[in-house]
Order: structure tokens, then C-alpha cells, then sequence
């Protein structure tokens, strides 16, 4: 009966749009719960896309209160075959180097030429490595196959592989494990084999001179060359110049960073707070988060302990209330004073009779980490408490769809019913008209 159309019938009226109209009317909280439903999403979206802004400011503060990143440091090299790389807290200077040798690994070959699966061929096989030699049985059949499972399945560092020398003739490849002069050995029984690679160490020579310091290595990656500083060599070249220069320009490029991940964060409460409103304003006046930002800029702005203004490394509250970074302003002075500007940006650790000081870095990560934080969090709380409320008014709306069905229904049967009575009334209306015209007559 639901759906049963009882539009006039009897009474003219269009019934369908009046129960509509009255069934609307009646739904009025609910499309007031739509309208809240909508405006509390945006509110938990924009807690998030705040939360995700300030997110950003932590990990940027975070970079800047390692120690180790103002001693950063880049290498270079006057030649594409020596490469470098940097590890640790490596010194700065320049070394000039001759490659006079690259490693090399082990490698021998059996003379004779066998079939893969010809029987008889191995009963074992003897290598010597250093002092120490190990005889390795070969089991199965004795063939080629069963002496390269031997060998690769014993503790010897030797890896064999079969060579096809001549269509169906293969020979027995031997190669050390591991590169370099100590990676030599020797079949002693077992066959004779001929040496194709000898083992050898990487070579470099500092100086030019007969007394000349001589580096050596397995491979052809030298560690520690200067402290923190690895070379990769790939030719034998003379002459070639590796150096390791401190790199301002790295440390000012995470100060950077960070003012821009400060900046956007500012800027997203700008725009979610704004007291003029719009689409864009979801978080309009809202006092927690404006509050947020003021203490932001409080900590990048405020003197750092005995070390002044944050200015001094190059950082400065604008009257618009947005962060500017001076970078050339920054490397002047921790070109001038290092040590100052990293106490300005990274805080002082706590010494002797000296409580620790912190940095504008410090400050605004633990500020970014209070309101962050997966369960404490403040944008956290805020955004799940919006998450909790859309909940709770979606199962108030799926509670007034269901009531407004059942007064639909309600309404349909309440107007049928008037019809169908107004139905009866018209036939017995027509029935005493009839008989009054019959007396008449």
C-alpha cells in the first residue's frame, strides 16, 4: 500500500505531493542534521589537513636538532672513475691519489675437456686456501654436474660452474668467493687446472715519491681514507684529487625547510579560521587552533637563552605574522660564528653546572609533537572527536529515514481510507437521488 497512488479519487485532491509536502515538513530536523552532518566532515578534513601541516614542522624541526647535521660535509672528485661517498662525522681536507691497481678475483679452469654427464670423471677434489687444504668428495656418478654440487655444497669459499668450451665439451670453472689477495687458493688433487684471474687487492699511493704511502684492498672500495670518507675505484688512473668541504649549503637548505613547513601550517589556519567565513573558513574563530599559531610563532621569534634573537640566524617574525628565512643572512653568519648560530637553531645541550637551552628547532618540535601525538595529540583529539560526532548524527539521520517511511506509509493509508469513505458517500449520495426521482415521477 506503500506505493499505492490515491490522488483524487474521489476528492480531487493531488494527494501524493500533499503527503509529500507533510512528510517534508515533518523531516525538517533531519535535513538540519544533513546540513550539521556536512559542515562537521569538513571540520574533521581540516583538522587532519592541519594535523598532516604540523606533521611536517615536526619532522623539519626534528632534522635540525641532530648534531651530526652541522658538521655536514659533501666530497668530490677530480675524475669520474674514483667515486666518493660520506659516512659518520668526516673530516674536511684533500688528498691526491694514484690508482695503481684494481682487485681482482681468483678464478682457474679445468685443462680437460669432459661431457656434463660423464661418469667416472671425479672422485674428489683437494683445495688448498692459505695453509689450510680440504678435500672435498664428489658423490653420485663422479661426473662434471656432481663435482660442481660437491663443491658449492662444502665450507670451501669456491664457487664452481661448468664452461661449454667446444659443443659438448665443458671445462670446470673455480672462482673465489670474495675478491682480493686473500681470496687465492690452489686444487692441489683432483685435476689440473690452469690459473684464468689471479686474486688480487685494489691499490692506491698517496705522493709521488719512492716512499710514496701505499692503501690497499680486497675490493675496489677503500673505507677511511680520511675519516668518514669511502672511495669506489673503477680504473687505474694517476693524479686524481678527492677532498671533503663542509656544506653550508645544506644545513641552510633544512632551515629552509623547516620556516616553509611553519609557513604552510600558518597558512592553513589562516585559512580555516577566518573570521571573514567562506567555503574555505570550515574552522571559523575557532580558538585552538589560532591559539596554535600564536604559540608558533612565539617559539621561532622569542630570544634563544643568552644567544639573542633567532635573527642572528637568519629567521624573522614578519608583521603579517608569516616566518622569513635570510638564507644569505644565515650563512654569513655561521660562516662567522658556527657555534652561535647552531645554538640559535639546534639549542645547547645541558653541561656541567648549565641547564640544556633550546633551539628555535627544539621549541617548535615539541610544540609540533604535543599537538601530532597518534593518541595525545591536540589536532589528533580534535579530528577524532569530529570523526565521533559524524558518527552519531549519521545514525540520527538513518533514524529519521526510517520514521519519515513509516509516516509515509502512515499518511498513504490515512488518505486512501478518506477516499474510499468519500467513495461510499458519493454511492449512496447517487442511490437517494434515484429514489427521490423515482417518487417524483
Amino acid at each position: 500500500m506503500a506505493g499505492m497512488s490515491v490522488d483524487g479519487l474521489i476528492s480531487g485532491l493531488d494527494t501524493t505531493s500533499l503527503i509529500n509536502q507533510l512528510v517534508q515538513a515533518e523531516g525538517a530536523p533531519k535535513a538540519q542534521l544533513q546540513t550539521r552532518l556536512t559542515t562537521t566532515k569538513a571540520a574533521g578534513d581540516a583538522y587532519r589537513g592541519m594535523n598532516t601541516r604540523f606533521d611536517a614542522v615536526r619532522t623539519a624541526a626534528e632534522a635540525l636538532t641532530k648534531p651530526e647535521l652541522w658538521s655536514s660535509a659533501k666530497a668530490t672528485s677530480s675524475s669520474s672513475s674514483v667515486t666518493t661517498s660520506l659516512s659518520g662525522t668526516p673530516a674536511t681536507g684533500t688528498l691526491t691519489v694514484n690508482v695503481t691497481a684494481l682487485a681482482a678475483t681468483h678464478t682457474v679452469a679445468s685443462t680437460d675437456r669432459v661431457a656434463l654427464d660423464a661418469p667416472g670423471r671425479f672422485t674428489s677434489i683437494d683445495i688448498k686456501v692459505g695453509t689450510t687444504t680440504t678435500t672435498i668428495p664428489v658423490g653420485g656418478t663422479g661426473t662434471l654436474d656432481d663435482a660442481i654440487k660437491a663443491i658449492n655444497a662444502s665450507p670451501v669459499k669456491v664457487s664452481a660452474s661448468s664452461v661449454q668450451v667446444a659443443p659438448g665439451q665443458y671445462a670446470l670453472q673455480l672462482t673465489a668467493d670474495e675478491s682480493g689477495s686473500a681470496g687465492t687458493f690452489e686444487v692441489t688433487a683432483g685435476g689440473t687446472f690452469t690459473t684464468i684471474s689471479k686474486g688480487a687487492d685494489a691499490k692506491l699511493t698517496v705522493g709521488t715519491t719512492a716512499t710514496a704511502l701505499e692503501i690497499s684492498s680486497p675490493t675496489n672500495t677503500f673505507t677511511g681514507v680520511m675519516p668518514g670518507l669511502t672511495l669506489t675505484v673503477s680504473k687505474v688512473e694517476n693524479g686524481v684529487t678527492v677532498g671533503v668541504a663542509a656544506d653550508p649549503q645544506a644545513i641552510a637548505g633544512k632551515v629552509k625547510a623547516l620556516v616553509d613547513a611553519v609557513n604552510n601550517a600558518l597558512s592553513g589556519i589562516k585559512t580555516y579560521t577566518s573570521a571573514t567565513g567562506g567555503p574555505t573558513a570550515v574552522l571559523k574563530g575557532d580558538s585552538g587552533l589560532i591559539s596554535l599559531a600564536s604559540r608558533v610563532r612565539t617559539q621561532v621569534s622569542d630570544a634563544v637563552g643568552d644567544d639573542g634573537s633567532p635573527w642572528g640566524a637568519g629567521i624573522r617574525l614578519e608583521k603579517d605574522g608569516s616566518v622569513v628565512f635570510d638564507e644569505a643572512r644565515f650563512l654569513e653568519k655561521l660562516k662567522a660564528d658556527p657555534a652561535l648560530v647552531q645554538r640559535l637553531v639546534g639549542g645547547k645541550p645541558a653541561t656541567a653546572g648549565e641547564a640544556a637551552v633550546k633551539g628555535v628547532a627544539q621549541r617548535v618540535f615539541d610544540l609540533a609533537k604535543a599537538a601530532t601525538d597518534t593518541t595525545t595529540g591536540t589536532l589528533t583529539s580534535l579530528a577524532k572527536g569530529r570523526d565521533d560526532l559524524v558518527k552519531d548524527i549519521q545514525k540520527r539521520i538513518d533514524a529519521w529515514d526510517l520514521r519519515l517511511v513509516q509516516r509515509k506509509q502512515t499518511l498513504t493509508r490515512q488518505f486512501t481510507a478518506m477516499e474510499t469513505a468519500l467513495s461510499s458517500m458519493k454511492n449512496q449520495s447517487t442511490w437517494l437521488a434515484g429514489q427521490l426521482n423515482s417518487l417524483s415521477s
